[in-house]
């Protein structure tokens, strides 16, 4: 169908999924589903998001 929006999942576990997808005006849009909820990123968002949680994660380990 020419109206499909091309996704991909980027990670996914028993509770939780990670996607991008390719919008009809070529941005990507990440999302992240995490149960009843879904969260959408554009770009720059999902790199900054990226970001706090790799720091998060770093900042777990120091401990």
């Amino acid at each position: 169908m020419a109206d499909d929006i091309p996704t991909d999942t980027l990670a996914e576990t028993s509770n939780y999924v990670a996607w991008v997808s390719q919008e009809p005006d070529g941005e990507m849009v990440y999302h992240l589903e995490l149960g009843a909820m879904t969260l959408h990123f554009f770009k720059e968002e999902w790199d900054e998001l990226v970001s706090l949680v790799k720091q998060a994660d770093k900042a777990i380990d120091a401990r």
